[in-house]
Formats: C-alpha cells, structure tokens, sequence
C-alpha cells in the first residue's frame, strides 16, 4: 500500500520529521565545514613551517616567498590563498605554533583564517593568542568582534573589576562571580555624546538589548528596566536587572552618568539586598550580586565604600562609541553576509583560500 504524502495529505508527524531531517542536514554541514577548515589550516601551518625550514636550515632569503606565490598560482590559478601575503601569514602561523600538534589541539585550529590573521597581527604572546582564540571560538565571534575585544583589552577586564564578593560571598560563589563582571564595559551602540542623561543611556542600551546582553557577557539574559520592587508599601525601581542563566543568580545594573560616588553603593547595596529578598529562591538560586556602571571612579574612596556595604556589589568603568568609532564597524547585516558567504564557500570547496 502506497501513501500520498503530497502538500495536502502529509501523513501524521510528517512536520516534526522533516523538521528534524532538517536540524541533521544542517548539523552534519556544519561539522564538515569546521572538519574542512581545520584541514585548510593545517595545510596553511604545514606550508609555512616549511618555507620556515629552508630559510633557517638552507639560507633561502625572504625573496623566495614571492617566487614561490608565482608559481603556486601558476599550478593552482582557481584558488586563491597563495599570494604574497597570505604565505607570509602562513609562516607567521608556524612561527606562533611551532609543534603541529599544539596548533591543531588549540582552538584557535577551529577558526577561520580571517580570525587567525587578526590574532598573528595584534597578539604577541602565546597565552593571550591562545585565550582570544578560545574565547572567539566558544562566542562565536564575528572578526569584528574579535578585534573589538582585542581592542578594548577584553583579556584584562574581565574579572577584573573591584568588589567586595570575596567578603561578601562565600568560596567558590565569590570567584563565580568576579567572572562574570568585566572592569570596563564598551557599549558601541552608545553615544556619549547624544545619551547625555542616566534615562537616555537605560534606553540606548534596552533599544539594543541584544548588543548590551553580549557586551555583558555570555550567560546575561534580561529581565527588566526600570523594574518595580515594592518593598513595605513603598516603590523602588532598579534601573536595569538581569538574570545569568549559567550560574543561576539575578544581577542589579545601576547606571551612573559621571564619578562614582559612595552613595551610590549605598543605593546598589540596598537593591541588591530587595531583589534577594523578594525575588531569589534560596533554594534554586546563587545570591543576588550587583554591578555599579560609572564613568569616572577613585579607587580609594571605591575601597572605603565597598567595605561598607554587606551586599555583593562590584563597581565597573563603562564607556560608548562616538558616530565615527562607530562608523569604522561593520553593520550586523555585512557580518551576516560575510558570515554566510564564507559558510557556502567551505561546504562547497574546501581548499585553500
């Protein structure tokens, strides 16, 4: 007996199974784009760990990667990837990751070569290559990102910024914590110049929330602004609140336009301590901590106030973009493209580019 499964009659949970055909399809080609990739980076430490052999151990001068660009176009004149400059990038590749092996096991072998050519130019030592390729690789990120993060120093803001957690906290809650709060938060849908006021700079960043969630890091997921807390018949308002999904807690964010004040932890302090006590189940939930964004901060007076205060609150630096530091990014719709483009072209064509 033969069934119709034209549009009109598809037989029951015909949906759901072409759905998951589907979700396959496109997991196996993912897998085989970043298997492909891998093998393209190879080849690229392969060629330039060899070019480095012959100028160390037969005096070849740095001439001969010109002549060696020529003839590699000559024999492969569809494939791009063998000028000049992509073979000096290759030896550059050899020189960051002497051993195959390393490389390969790094995850830096899992992103594209764009990604790999912005870590060999801005990145001189091996611990920071390798901690901005893993980051890059486990985020996601976009080449843009990538130098956007390098940029702005990602590697030394991140848990970095002061807090009374370990006073506040217990171990190993209080490292938790640190690792979620950078020193210095860069909001580049922010314009200082145009978001003068505390309630413009709350509206900028829930307009692009989606920006803001990755600025704050991976785990945020947003909750509210301005969030009503009624506390013994009276009213307070939390300028921004999130929850971080990973480490199960709620995180107060109050927005200050200019130097940090004592006061202010006074506020944040008391914010956090509401939001544990009247939205945090102890039993399923970490304790609620809270990140202080300023402008402008003395650290002594920062110590003197933190110490004052038995809510964990951390005070971090945050700052936005002007129209033309903004104007030298790449728009989300061009990172999609690139993004897509790149993804066809590996499933089509895994040779080198």
């Amino acid at each position: 007996m033969t069934i119709d499964i034209g549009p009109s009659s598809a037989p029951h949970g015909y949906a759901e199974f072409i759905a998951e055909l589907k979700q396959r399809v496109r997991t196996t080609q993912v897998r085989a784009v970043r298997a492909a990739n891998t093998e393209v980076l190879r080849l690229y430490w392969t060629v330039g760990h060899a070019i480095l052999d012959r100028q160390r151990e037969a005096g070849w001068g740095a001439k001969v990667v010109d002549r060696i660009s020529a003839d590699m176009r000559r024999e492969f004149p569809g494939q791009r990837g063998w000028s000049v400059r992509s073979l000096t990038y290759m030896r550059k590749l050899a020189q960051a990751w002497p051993v195959e092996a390393d490389f390969v096991q790094q995850a830096a072998a899992q992103l594209p070569w764009g990604h790999l050519m912005v870590i060999l130019d801005k990145l001189d030592t091996p611990e920071d290559r390798d901690w901005y390729a893993a980051m890059a690789a486990e985020g996601g990120w976009s080449r843009a990102s990538l130098e956007f993060e390098i940029g702005t120093d990602l590697k030394r803001r991140l848990g970095s910024a002061p807090s009374n957690f370990s006073a506040t906290l217990d171990v190993p809650d209080s490292d938790l914590a640190r690792q979620a709060v950078k020193d210095r938060y860069v909001f580049e849908h922010l314009d200082p110049g145009r978001h003068r006021a505390e309630r413009d700079r709350e509206q900028a960043l829930t307009d692009r929330i989606q920006d803001t969630l990755l600025e704050l890091g991976r785990g945020m997921a947003f909750v509210g602004r301005q969030h009503r807390i009624e506390v013994g018949g009276d009213e307070f308002f939390v300028d921004l609140l999130f929850f971080h999904v990973t480490q199960l807690r709620y995180v107060v964010v109050e927005l200050k336009v200019g130097k940090f004040q004592p006061a202010h932890i006074g506020q944040i302090g008391t914010y956090v301590a509401m939001v544990d006590g009247t939205l945090r189940d102890p039993a399923i939930h970490a304790k609620t901590v809270g990140i202080l964004l300023c402008t402008e901060r003395n650290e002594v007076t920062l110590d003197f106030a933190l110490a004052g205060t038995a809510s964990p609150v951390a005070v971090a630096l945050y700052e936005g973009l002007t129209p033309r530091e903004r104007s030298a990014l790449p728009s989300p719709g061009e990172l999609e493209a690139v993004l897509e483009d790149e993804m066809q072209a590996r499933a089509q064509d895994p040779r080198p580019r």
